[in-house]
């Protein structure tokens, strides 16, 4: 099948979106914790910075990940005609 010209813009747009929201991810579970020593002078309802995103905030973060990627590529199906039909 030959791509058109759309279908690559949709896919570049696609990756795009993709490559931000895994950096956001690598960020919140590795970064945070590489500087955690350093972070722990940041309290959050009195608890150090590193566990809070450890308990707390890294699990709020990965489920607005997913939230806005399922919201975003909707959009985008729309945009470019590849939605699913009774949505």
């Amino acid at each position: 099948m030959q791509l058109t010209e759309k279908h690559r813009e949709y896919w570049r747009r696609n990756l795009k979106l993709t490559g931000i929201l895994l950096a956001i991810w690598f960020v919140v579970t590795f970064v945070v914790i590489w500087f955690a020593r350093d972070l722990n002078q940041i309290v959050i309802a009195g608890f150090p910075f590193a566990f809070y995103m450890g308990a707390q905030g890294a699990l709020i973060i990965y489920v607005l990940i997913i939230w806005y990627y399922a919201r975003r590529m909707n959009e985008l199906d729309q945009e470019y005609g590849v939605h699913e039909e009774g949505e």
